[in-house]
């Protein structure tokens, strides 16, 4: 299975009131990965959300993580992706076998992306690379770093962190596998122009 293209990370608050339709606009335009994100405690909505989105996946072909809940994952039969402060990734790959997919966030650090590699991750994902709404704070990673990474790392890489179909290109360029992205999909005015966004970032790694 080969991981490349559009990553695309729903936002509960973004998608307040649209969630499925913005999802499956998205899904319509080609996802190669999509990332269930939502940092409530609400477990029962997760668990219905979630299981939703896995039915809406396995229509359009497109494999389904969950951030942050290995234990969800497992009861799903789907993917992973695991922050720093999630511990390492061993235990995830003992819980859910050896063909799920585990995601790894690496920072702007190349050492922890190989260590992520050696305890089983499927990709590593690096950023902020731009200015980024979900996640301000982060630490900057820059291209130079991207092209160590292609050199120094096998798995497929990811980049997140204020990407838009404006400055997404250098980085299909340089080596990126998946483009991460949250607000520059979900954030449009109508399901037309999501579609849209997904199909133009999927062009990105056709013309690379």
């Amino acid at each position: 299975m080969k991981l490349r293209g559009l990553y695309a990370i729903t936002d509960s608050q973004l998608l307040a009131g649209r969630f499925l339709s913005y999802v499956e606009a998205a899904l319509e335009g080609g996802v190669t990965l999509l990332q269930y994100r939502d940092k409530s405690q609400d477990e029962a909505r997760r668990l219905r959300e979630a299981e939703t989105l896995m039915k809406l996946c396995e229509r359009y072909r497109t494999q389904l993580v969950i951030n942050d809940d290995a234990e969800l994952a497992a009861r799903l039969g789907v993917g992973v992706h695991l922050g720093q402060t999630d511990g390492p990734l061993t235990p995830a790959r003992t819980l859910l076998g050896r063909n799920a997919i585990i995601g790894a966030t690496c920072h702007a650090q190349l050492e922890l992306a190989e260590q992520a590699a050696r305890e089983g991750a499927s990709y590593v994902a690096f950023g902020r690379f731009f200015n980024s709404v979900t996640k301000p704070g982060a630490p900057a990673c820059d291209l130079a770093l991207l092209q160590q990474a292609r050199a120094r790392i096998k798995l497929p890489i990811a980049v997140i962190g204020g990407i838009t179909l404006d400055n997404a290109a250098p980085l299909v360029a340089h080596g990126a596998d998946l483009l991460a992205v949250i607000h520059g999909l979900f954030g449009a005015d109508s399901t037309a122009e999501v579609t849209r966004r997904a199909r133009a970032f999927n062009a990105l790694f056709a013309s690379a």
